[in-house]
């Protein structure tokens, strides 16, 4: 058959343009090779050997009798993952990892597996590096407490155990096994049996039940599909690293995406410090989760409280700046909003953005003209999100339209002064969610003065805060209150 590598759609035959997704040449060949019996025949089987096929048989449930208990969590002793996975790992998921080279995927799992060994037993399986690369990683990680994480030695054959130097213990828990079939792999598992599987990375791994090269189509969906037949079967949580293609999205994409049960991304800019961990799909939690880590020379550090990394610490006089108080999943931040506009040096007006949509801007940018009176058509407009974090609240509308004024007009915007809200078309200042919390943190950071929707301040407490919260109605009332 003929697979879509965008969506996943199935066609018997060859097709320029896949039906579902509209993409022209995504469809590649997916050879399919069944040796099992038919169901038919199956049962027919079963029956003459003198096995009830009905009770093998799934049957349906009244929903009234189905016992929906919570599902038990492990505790990766990681905060902010275990914030992104909705509380923990649960077992028998089946969990994906994606992000782009050097970003530090290897990294935040291994470093988390770690420390998960003291407790559990982890079987780390890598097909694109060798046992001495992971050992070399493995020594510059630090614990928690700040001891070397690992000693200089490695024992045993086949799984290697790696040694920790807790005290003097040595820890077991944690095996690494270099191997890129899949067979083996699962003989290896059935004499370990371990609590959590890494593989790293899907990619690398390929089945004898499929002729094709490793890391196509056919063998990523073959060995994803009997890993989650393990995992469910035998309960035992994998943890899968995936690949990036160059338009950002997980190879293989919707295909990988559609077996596994979690997928995270983890991305932010190399040549900043700061990682983020989002949620794309979660069977067991929500997926507006946000997980923020420092990349350090001994690996990534949890940062518990973003808002003050992310703010300059010099802003007075600055024009083109503007501070929002967003939230990502449940938790709020304050960050920096940069913009400049400048005269179109060929002509051609310019637009460029970092870390927000560039289609919105685009709208921010229409709705200043039409209903402010600003004229950006014929100048640059290029925004940024300090520190290299990608947002998407639309409570940033107003730091955007701030901090775009701002730079035009060559105005500095007070350094006591947080916004948040967001800008619909007609020029009105839109509600935004959870308001009282993006409150909170604006003071506890020491802002003086907030702007917020008007519509927000309807059975607001305001005497609970200490800083002054002005309420605006439209673009031109929070232009007012900012430049007078």
């Amino acid at each position: 058959m003929y697979v879509c590598e965008q969506c996943g759609q199935e066609s018997a035959k060859w097709l320029g343009k896949c039906p579902a997704c509209g993409q022209w040449g995504t469809m590649k060949e997916f050879r399919v090779k069944s040796e099992k019996p038919t169901s038919a025949v199956a049962r027919a089987a079963m029956q003459a050997a003198g096995v009830d096929a009905d009770k093998n048989r799934n049957k349906p449930k009244p929903m009234s009798r189905i016992e929906a208990n919570r599902e038990p969590r492990i505790d990766m002793m990681d905060d902010e993952l275990n914030r992104v996975l909705g509380g923990g790992l649960v077992p028998g998921s089946l969990v994906l990892l994606g992000g782009e080279p050097g970003i530090g995927k290897s990294t935040l799992v291994l470093q988390t597996v770690l420390k998960l060994a003291r407790t559990r037993k982890v079987l780390y399986v890598s097909g694109e590096e060798s046992e001495r690369q992971i050992k070399l990683r493995a020594e510059r990680l630090k614990n928690v407490d700040g001891s070397q994480a690992l000693s200089n030695s490695t024992k045993g054959e086949g799984a290697h155990p790696l040694e920790n130097t807790l005290g003097d213990e040595v820890d077991d828990n944690l095996l690494v096994l270099c191997e890129t079939s899949l067979e083996q792999i699962f003989d290896e598992v059935a004499e370990v049996e371990p609590d959590l599987l890494v593989i790293d990375s899907i990619q690398t791994i390929s089945t004898e039940t499929v002729e094709s090269s490793p890391g196509s189509l056919s063998q990523i969906r073959e060995c994803a599909a009997s890993l989650l037949k393990y995992a469910k079967t035998g309960g035992v949580s994998i943890l899968l690293i995936g690949h990036i293609t160059k338009e950002g999205t997980l190879a293989g994409p919707k295909v990988l995406e559609h077996i596994v049960d979690t997928v995270l991304q983890f991305e932010g800019d190399q040549h900043y410090m700061y990682r983020i961990l989002r949620g794309i799909k979660n069977r067991f939690g929500n997926t507006s989760e946000l997980g923020i880590y420092e990349m350090r020379h001994d690996g990534l550090r949890q940062v518990t409280n973003p808002s003050e990394l992310l703010l300059t610490d010099n802003r007075e006089g600055l024009s083109g700046v503007a501070i929002a108080s967003a939230i990502e999943g449940v938790r709020p931040f304050v960050i920096e909003t940069q913009a400049l506009v400048s005269t179109a040096a060929y002509g051609t007006a310019q637009r460029s953005t970092i870390g927000f949509e560039g289609r919105r801007l685009n709208m921010l940018l229409a709705v200043l003209e039409k209903r402010v009176g600003f004229k950006l058509a014929q100048k640059d407009v290029f925004l940024n999100i300090a520190g290299g974090l990608r947002v998407t609240d639309p409570a940033l509308d107003l730091s955007v339209i701030s901090a775009v004024l701002s730079s035009n007009v060559d105005a500095p915007i007070e350094v006591d002064v947080c916004m948040a809200g967001e800008v619909g078309l007609s020029g009105e200042i839109r509600p935004v969610s959870r308001i009282e919390q993006r409150i909170a943190e604006a003071q506890k950071l020491g802002f003086k003065r907030m702007l917020l929707p008007a519509h927000n301040m309807q059975g607001l407490d305001a005497k609970r805060f200490k800083i002054q919260l002005v309420p605006v109605r439209k673009v031109s009332e929070a232009v007012r209150e900012l430049f007078g």
